[in-house]
């Protein structure tokens, strides 16, 4: 397994800072427990330029930061390291799509990339909202409306808030791409790395 670059791992913790910053900032409220942002936008940047694993690693700080601006909910300990350790890494499973964006971004096919781009934000949407699902089945399903089981009142909520992060995230970097594609170009290797 490949060591992680130094520049990749500040990159990594620069772009949670950066998440969290879009996160403070207003959402899309749709309903109360739906809210649509796009403050996903910096981890998936590092997915296409990085790949999973750093990717990953700045979600899961991005996580880890809720607790600095205490934008969290705490039900217990395990609710909370689902919703917010592991669901915010999980979005560096759109990290998975880096060989192929790079591949498409040195040929030049511009719309292969957008595609691409798009396909990777809906599954890191996709992983970080399962967790989030879970966690709604589990943790949050006294709050469903009288009649209203569990899943489903998690699933509507979770993937209201899954499909309009997803859209809203694909809208903005398709338009950050199309515009400057150097934003998810990788960098050329670093000597410095870590283990």
């Amino acid at each position: 397994m490949k060591k992680i670059s130094l520049v990749a791992l500040i990159e990594a913790a620069f772009f949670a800072v950066i998440a969290v910053v879009l996160d403070l900032l207003p959402a899309i409220t749709i309903a109360p427990a739906v809210t649509i942002s796009f403050s996903m936008v910096p981890i998936f940047i590092l997915a296409f330029r990085w790949g999973f694993r750093v990717s990953l690693i700045s979600g899961f700080l991005w996580g880890i930061l809720q607790l600095v601006t205490g934008d969290f909910y705490f039900l217990s300990v395990l609710q909370f390291l689902i919703e917010y350790f592991i669901a915010f890494a999980f979005i560096g499973f759109a990290g998975l799509f880096h060989p192929i964006i790079q591949k498409s971004l040195q040929k030049g096919k511009k719309l292969s990339v957008s595609v691409w781009v798009v396909v990777a934000i809906f599954v890191g949407s996709l992983a970080r909202y399962f967790w989030h699902f879970v966690a709604g089945v589990i943790f949050w399903g006294d709050y469903a409306p009288e009649g209203t089981s569990p899943v489903m009142y998690s699933l509507i909520v979770n993937g209201l808030a899954m499909l309009g992060a997803a859209v809203l995230c694909s809208i903005v970097l398709v338009i950050l791409i199309s515009a400057s594609n150097r934003l998810i170009m990788k960098k050329g290797n670093s000597s410095l790395t870590t283990q």
